[in-house]
Formats: structure tokens, C-alpha cells, sequence
């Protein structure tokens, strides 16, 4: 595909349809492990969806590679969807958009951005914008327009306690919003629909989440954790998250 507007000259970019050697390069070689927590995963529904991508998708993947050493640089990962446009017909988060696009029939009318990778040794150079972008591209070729965008803001895990509908409406002076990541979007074009407080669900015994967390759980409550966006409840040997994200689109 085309590389979008604004990509350095060393970057090449391509679906995983044209290029699936190089999807399955982003698993072998652990291109993008650890630029999530742990615990994220762990999702109770994930699976099912991100598992769909390729080849059902491959022609919505984008990968990005840096031809001087062969290197992934970066990688896009969307789902198409049905959407009628109204905020009421906007999935519960993530895993319902997920689910809606692997389990409903009926023609996709959008693209759904479930997430935007850059490889550690590249971050800072303003690829995040360039994924954006591509997958803004793909979408607009496959007839798939808005781009509907799951946002996982970058800051929140500092303010595990703040209700993510307020943490989202936090504006800088110059009216942007105080998270970078909803930033990034946002000078993109992108606007903000709704706060989903419920958007990502990780239930699990509070073994798992004592070794993801590297914290001991020892009674039922609440809890803070490592790069959490919302306390943990433990209850009864169970451990209950939902990570919250916040929904922006960008018109096509």
C-alpha cells in the first residue's frame, strides 16, 4: 500500500495480504512483546477477535518496516464492523466491538482501530501518527469509513482512580486534551464520542493477577496496581478488571 503522507524515506508499508511473511515476523520475532502490560494479555474475550485478523482480515493489517535493516517498525491492527452511526449503536468498548464483528452478519460499515504498535527502538519519531494514518487509509480504500478508534490513553494508569468520563474531558490551556494519546488523535482530527468505562474484561483467578501484578492480594477490596487504568476487585479468589478506553472517530 501506500505509504502515508509524512513517512520518513527508510519505511516501507504493507498489508499483511501483500506481506504476510512479515506478519508472521511480528511473532517470531517478538517485534511489539512488551509494549503491553502483562495482564492486558489476558483478556477474557481478546482472543477470539484478535485471533480473527489474519487471513480473514490480512487486507486491514498494516505493517511497517524500516528497509535499511529489515526491521518491523510498527503495525496496525483493525477490524471491520457494523455501525449505523448513532451513538447508540456504538459497541460497549472493545471486546463488544470485537465480538460484533467476528459473531453478527450483515455488511461492514466501518473499521475499528483495536491497536497501534511502534517497536520500542523507534518510538519518539512521530510513527504513532503514521499508524494512525494507515489504517485512516485502509479504511477509506475498502469503503469501510469512519475510522472508529478505541483509545487506551496513555496517562490513565496515573490516575487509576479518576472515572474514565472525567480523565477524558481533562483539557490542556490550548484545548487539546491532557492525555497524549487522545492528543495524538485528536490533532488528527478525530473526535471524542464516549467514555467506556467497561470496555475490556479480564477476569481471572488472583493467582494470575498476583504474578502479572507482582503484588500480593491477600484479602477481598479494591486495588491499585502497576500500569492498571482502573482498581482491581478481588473477590473470592477472583480477580475482576475492566479496562476502560475511550471511543474517538475520525471522519474519512
Amino acid at each position: 500500500m501506500k505509504a502515508p503522507s509524512g513517512s520518513p524515506d527508510w519505511l516501507e508499508t504493507f498489508t499483511a495480504a501483500k506481506r504476510s511473511d512479515l506478519w508472521d515476523l511480528a511473532r517470531t520475532s517478538q517485534a511489539f512483546e512488551g509494549l503491553w502490560p502483562e495482564y492486558n494479555g489476558h483478556g477474557n474475550n481478546t482472543g477470539r477477535y484478535f485471533g480473527a485478523l489474519v487471513p480473514r482480515y490480512a487486507h486491514l493489517q498494516v505493517l511497517f518496516c524500516d528497509k535499511r535493516s529489515g526491521r518491523l517498525a510498527a503495525r496496525a491492527r483493525t477490524i471491520p464492523l457494523r455501525w449505523d452511526g448513532t451513538l447508540r449503536d456504538l459497541p460497549a468498548g472493545i471486546d463488544a466491538a470485537g465480538l460484533r464483528a467476528i459473531d453478527e452478519p450483515g455488511t461492514p460499515s466501518a473499521l475499528c482501530a483495536l491497536a497501534a504498535e511502534v517497536g520500542r527502538d523507534y518510538q519518539g519519531q512521530g510513527l504513532s501518527s503514521l499508524v494512525l494514518k494507515a489504517m485512516a487509509v485502509v479504511a477509506g480504500t475498502s469503503g469501510l469509513a469512519p475510522l472508529l478508534a478505541r483509545v487506551r490513553p496513555s496517562w490513565k494508569h496515573r490516575y487509576p482512580l479518576i472515572p474514565i468520563g472525567r480523565y477524558a474531558a481533562w483539557r490542556r490551556e490550548d484545548g487539546l486534551p491532557f492525555d497524549p494519546w487522545l492528543r495524538v488523535h485528536a490533532r488528527l482530527g478525530a473526535r471524542t464520542m464516549r467514555a467506556e468505562p467497561r470496555s475490556l474484561q479480564i477476569s481471572a483467578p488472583v493467582g494470575n493477577w498476583e504474578t502479572w501484578t507482582q503484588m500480593s492480594l491477600p484479602d477481598n477490596g479494591r486495588y491499585v496496581f502497576p500500569d492498571g487504568l482502573a482498581p482491581l476487585k478481588v473477590s473470592c479468589g477472583l480477580g475482576e478488571y475492566w479496562e476502560p478506553n475511550v471511543w474517538m472517530m475520525h471522519d474519512l
